[in-house]
């Protein structure tokens, strides 16, 4: 019987375990790599596994998906994440860095980590700057970040300059970029939120409820979720007010 990663259930035969990441990054450009699976188990969670998971999913360029998963074993050297197919285990990867360069050994010459890490290190930047409501210089600083023509995570970005937009009051803006997100990841529920949010503010209300609906048709999860409820309160009460 072939063994298993714990908590994943993907069977290997057996898990290859190597000694550094260059060997892993060479073994996978030899096969045809279509996922990342990061341990955030309780060890590798200490070990920085979730930003490591994080700053993945944020670069990872289309036909390159990004999972979580249970233990890989090898706790203490972590974070661990196993490559698939083929089930190589990296170790250590416990840095922005080291993740873009294991993404960039793998997809080749045309993924560029320090590019598209600063593409990642402008959305963020972007990202605060909207919670301070700036949304002027989020938008700026998220324009550049597209210009850098980044080989992943388009959705992110365009997803945070439709809220930049919208907070400009650029609705027509906003509901492009959301429309846009929606094309780059159309199972990527806060796509239709943005959808949404720029189509409550445009007034059309029966659109904007189909948005949400999508949304949560997607991911029933986000019903619980605080800003999703103030949304719906906020479309009802403009449909009462509409349809009075």
């Amino acid at each position: 019987m072939p063994a298993t990663l714990t908590g994943c259930g993907i069977p290997t035969t057996p898990p290859r375990l190597f000694s550094s990441f260059h060997q892993c990054c060479a073994a996978a450009r030899s096969a045809e790599v279509t996922e990342l699976r990061v341990c955030v188990n309780r060890s590798c969670g200490k070990q920085g596994s979730r930003e490591t998971l994080e700053v993945l999913s944020s670069i990872a360029p289309h036909g390159v998906s990004i999972a979580s998963c249970g233990c890989l074993g090898r706790c203490g050297a972590g974070p661990n994440l196993v490559v698939l197919p083929g089930g190589g285990i990296v170790s250590h990867c416990s840095t922005p860095a080291r993740a873009s360069r294991l993404l960039a050994d793998i997809c080749g010459d045309e993924f560029d980590p320090w590019r598209n890490l600063e593409v990642l290190s402008l959305r963020k930047k972007g990202e605060v700057e909207l919670e301070k409501g700036n949304a002027s210089e989020a938008l700026a600083l998220l324009n550049q970040a597209i210009e850098l023509n980044p080989s992943g995570g388009l959705q992110f970005i365009y997803k945070a300059r439709s809220a930049a937009k919208l907070g400009m009051g650029d609705n027509d803006g906003a509901l492009e970029d959301a429309k846009e997100v929606c094309k780059i990841a159309p199972y990527f529920p806060q796509a239709y939120i943005c959808q949404g949010d720029a189509l409550l503010a445009m007034g059309d209300l029966n659109a904007a409820e189909k948005a949400y609906a999508t949304a949560l048709d997607i991911d029933p999860s986000i019903r619980r979720s605080k800003s999703f409820k103030a949304r719906v309160a906020k479309l009802r009460e403009k449909l009462l007010v509409a349809n009075a």
